[in-house]
C-alpha cells in the first residue's frame, strides 16, 4: 500500500508558477499579431483601433497585402504608453 501526503498550499504554488512559466513562454513565442489578434488583445473594435491609433505614427505596424501584421511586443509597449496618454 502507498500513502502520499500532499501539501495543497505547495502544490498550489508550484501550479501556479508553471502556469506562470508557460504564459511567459506562449508571450514570447507570438512575434506578430494580426487584425484578429490586436481586437483580442485591446478589446476594442476595428473601427475604434483605426479611429484611435492605427495611424498614429509611433504604432508599430506593416501590411502585407491586406493583411495588416503588428510586432507584438512593440504593440504591446505603444499600448501602454497610448492607454496612459488616454489617461489625461
Amino acid at each position: 500500500m502507498l500513502t502520499i501526503n500532499l501539501d495543497e498550499t505547495e502544490a498550489k504554488k508550484i501550479y501556479l508558477e508553471e502556469i506562470k512559466k508557460h504564459l511567459e513562454r506562449m508571450e514570447t513565442e507570438t512575434l506578430f499579431w494580426d487584425t484578429t489578434d490586436l481586437i483580442k488583445q485591446t478589446r476594442l473594435s476595428w473601427g475604434t483601433i483605426q479611429k484611435e491609433f492605427l495611424y498614429d505614427p509611433r504604432f508599430p505596424k506593416a501590411k502585407l497585402g491586406r493583411k495588416w501584421l503588428f510586432p507584438a511586443k512593440k504593440a504591446k509597449e505603444f499600448l501602454l504608453i497610448w492607454i496612459e496618454e488616454k489617461r489625461y
